[in-house]
């Protein structure tokens, strides 16, 4: 049921998945899709009344959310993989009562150009860990866009403005990745150096509520840009942190790495008592 239509139950945390590669779909030796797997029963044990996800795999000028009405069609925004990643559904319902609160919870914040778009589906930077994480693709779900011409503090403003929805029931999950080069990764032993010290600062500044050096990292972290040359999927954490609230607690929640150069790392934000 979208909310709305059921008593809401006020959730109190926010998340941010790494979904590292697509093949998380399928390859049982990667330990986070052990973890997402797990994820309801040992992470985050409330059935929320709907999920809202900020996918690195989907920018636009702009914000926009996918009003869905029916079921969300599966993306396939990957090439080159296993056939029967492409045989895969997640036919999660669409959320569009919950597409419109975040359309109307934005634009009152100052974002004055928010947009709807009525026929994409759910990227693999939504479905892929929601199928892990909610296999029953019972709960509804809306995507938002990410901006990668804007900045950290615009996507935490983003997720400042959509912190109400969760005394209403909603699960605000960033999905993208605490390191992202495609072109760094290899099939060897070990973690380059360069990713490891980015997902160190990255983690250390986390739990440490250093939140507005998070917002600025191109300038505070090292190694920025070889870990994320391009924003998109490092955004989706800014959301997720805005959201919690300003004195939210940051948790490490799963770590693990693939192909030499690939953080799962996975936070939660957990809202603090005024």
């Amino acid at each position: 049921m979208e909310m709305g239509s059921q008593i809401a139950v006020p959730v109190k945390e926010t998340f941010f998945i790494s979904h590292g590669s697509p093949m998380l779909s399928i390859d049982d030796s990667l330990p986070a899709r052990h973890f997402l797997k797990c994820f309801k029963q040992k992470v985050f044990t409330q059935k929320p009344n709907s999920i809202l996800v900020i996918s690195g795999h989907w920018e636009t000028s702009e914000p926009t959310v996918n009003c869905i009405t029916g079921l969300n069609d599966t993306i396939y925004d990957f090439y080159g993989f296993p056939e029967q990643m492409y045989q895969l559904k997640y036919q999660a319902p669409g959320a569009p009562k919950l597409a419109k609160r975040v359309k109307e919870l934005l634009k009152s914040s100052g974002f004055n150009r928010v947009h709807e778009d009525n026929n994409r589906g759910l990227d693999h930077g939504a479905w892929v860990p929601l199928m892990l994480m909610y296999p029953e693709a019972d709960i509804p779900v809306c995507q938002l866009s990410v901006q990668t011409k804007r900045d950290g503090t615009h996507h935490f403003n983003i997720g400042k403005a959509l912190a109400p929805l969760k005394e209403e029931g909603v699960l605000i999950v960033g999905s993208g990745s605490a390191t992202h080069n495609l072109r760094a990764l290899r099939n060897t032993a070990g973690v380059a150096s360069w990713a490891m010290d980015f997902d160190n600062w990255l983690k250390e500044s986390l739990v440490n509520g250093r939140y507005e050096d998070v917002n600025n990292y191109m300038t505070k972290a090292p190694c920025a840009k070889i870990a994320h040359p391009w924003p998109d999927h490092l955004y989706p954490i800014h959301v997720a942190m805005g959201a919690a609230g300003e004195n939210a607690k940051a948790e490490l929640i799963h770590h693990s790495w693939s192909n030499h150069a690939l953080s799962y790392a996975s936070y939660k934000f957990e809202s603090q008592p005024k």
